[in-house]
């Protein structure tokens, strides 16, 4: 699978970049993507999105290397579960360790495993934010009311993660993209005319168009299409990570 990402403060931030992502392997033929979306009503928003990615990175490392030890793999869905039982657990301890406030630790999660052989992927939002699978768009909004997962550290996972309904199953990937919801935030900066584009549009050159797709900055020059041909920013920060099935290989 080639892989793509992007992130991008908006026009309405002025500091940071609120939103953060991970990629990379955890395990063997599998791969873990996260976007995360700071809350701008909380305290550093950024850090929280920042630390949530750090964290990913070491429970993935972790991870690839007790399958190697044990020559034990786990199945996509096992291994989303587990991986966000660690997280939940490190969050719950760094919190405690240096005396964070809840406010601190707020932020958007879209968490998934692919089996990058099987084509299947195992995929969670806690929040919001937009899954697209094979030309199909899913898009979890919660109005401006996003139920962080920094709001339930002090619960038992196993009990929190049983209700959680925001998860999908997916089989026959060709092409799977997640995003924070920056991606519906896009704006004329100018008075300058330009050539009209729908949002419709927008999602589809941003997460079905392959028009590139042998450009690792395919997302990147795709976002700067936007602006130069169409006179559009994102007004909030826009995280979106792509992945896209080879035939060559």
């Amino acid at each position: 699978m080639t892989k793509y990402e992007i992130t991008t403060i908006g026009e309405f931030h002025v500091n940071h970049n609120e939103d953060c992502l991970f990629l990379g392997e955890i395990g063997k033929g599998k791969l873990l993507i996260a976007v995360m979306d700071g809350c701008s009503a909380a305290i550093d928003s950024h850090f929280s999105s920042t630390l949530t990615a750090k964290l990913l990175k070491r429970i993935a490392k972790e991870e690839d290397y007790k399958e190697f030890v044990e020559h034990k793999e786990k199945d996509e869905k096992q291994l989303l579960e587990d991986t966000l039982k660690q997280l939940f657990k490190d969050l719950a301890e760094m919190k405690s360790k240096i005396g964070l406030d809840r406010e601190e630790l707020l932020n958007t999660l879209i968490l998934g495993i692919i089996n990058t052989k099987d084509k299947r992927a195992e995929i969670i939002v806690i929040g919001d934010g937009v899954i697209a699978c094979n030309g199909q768009l899913f898009e979890y909004d919660q109005d401006n009311k996003p139920d962080y997962l920094g709001y339930h550290l002090n619960k038992d996972f196993e009990d929190w993660f049983s209700q959680q309904e925001q998860k999908i199953s997916l089989n026959n990937i060709e092409d799977l993209s997640i995003s924070t919801d920056g991606i519906f935030t896009f704006k004329k900066f100018n008075n300058n005319v330009y050539e009209p584009i729908n949002e419709e549009k927008i999602i589809e050159k941003l997460l079905f168009d392959k028009t590139n797709k042998d450009n690792l900055n395919m997302l990147k020059n795709k976002v700067f299409e936007l602006e130069q041909q169409y006179g559009l920013k994102p007004t909030d920060d826009l995280t979106i990570i792509r992945v896209i099935q080879n035939y060559y290989n």
